[in-house]
């Protein structure tokens, strides 16, 4: 009963991006709290300015930002669009998925973009990649791969490999001509990960994709005046989550 409505193509869309939705304001919740030490499992929802305790209408996905006009329902406050974003990401990343893979590929595809989307935010937003997602996203790779999603699991597995060796080598290679730590740590992790979801063969387009998408972005800021000294950072996790989901989404 379950498989054929992930198959149709139009309840298995909406589905997903209901779906999606509902996971976003999960995800906006958590990468808005970890930082600051708090659980996002315990505790009610509120208003960062005045405190006041959201009511379940007010924690409706995408709707509830736009009917509040961005703004607390209690004191006006103005509530930051992160949230919306998040929200709005995930939910398109469940539709696509199913729009173009239905069935229990989609489901793999949404779920690998589902892990995807609380590690490229947090690294964009504070240059972390938790190492617990990051195991998250691993596991989530090697269940798809058992479950028979391509690509084989021997692929996934040296894809793995591959992406940690990589990083890690470049890493080593930066600090030993630089002196200093050109990479984060967590990056050859999150590229191991994805490794374990795309497989081996797919880890140089992600790559090639993360670094002509920040070379494009360095040349946009020093076109604006932005000064780029050995101080930039750029969040290359952001970057390589944001190119390993459409691949993933245009080769399954």
């Amino acid at each position: 009963m379950f498989a054929p409505l992930l198959q149709h193509p139009v309840i298995a869309p909406i589905a997903a991006a209901i779906t999606g939705a509902i996971l976003g304001s999960f995800i906006a919740a958590l990468v808005s709290r970890w930082p600051q030490g708090r659980s996002v499992l315990s505790g009610r929802s509120h208003c960062e300015s005045c405190d006041t305790a959201l009511r379940p209408w007010h924690l409706v996905p995408v709707i509830s930002w736009l009917a509040l006009r961005g703004r607390c329902a209690t004191c006006n406050a103005a509530i930051g669009p992160d949230t919306l974003v998040i929200e709005l990401f995930a939910a398109a990343i469940g539709a696509l998925a199913f729009a173009l893979h239905p069935g229990w590929a989609g489901l793999g595809i949404a779920a690998f973009g589902w892990l995807l989307l609380p590690l490229a935010w947090l690294d964009l937003r504070h240059y972390w990649l938790p190492h617990p997602l990051t195991l998250a996203l691993a596991i989530g790779g090697l269940i798809a791969g058992y479950a028979g999603l391509p690509p084989d699991v021997t692929s996934r597995l040296i894809g793995a490999g591959a992406g940690l060796a990589m990083l890690w080598g470049i890493a080593l290679a930066y600090r030993t001509l630089r002196g200093r730590d050109g990479l984060g740590g967590g990056d050859p992790l999150l590229l191991g990960a994805i490794g374990l979801w795309l497989g081996w063969q797919a880890l140089p387009l992600v790559l090639l994709i993360a670094s002509g998408a920040g070379l494009a972005i360095a040349l946009v800021l020093q076109a604006r005046g932005t000064v780029l000294d050995n101080a930039t950072r750029f969040p290359l996790g952001t970057l390589m989550a944001a190119a390993a989901w459409p691949v993933a989404l245009l080769s399954f």
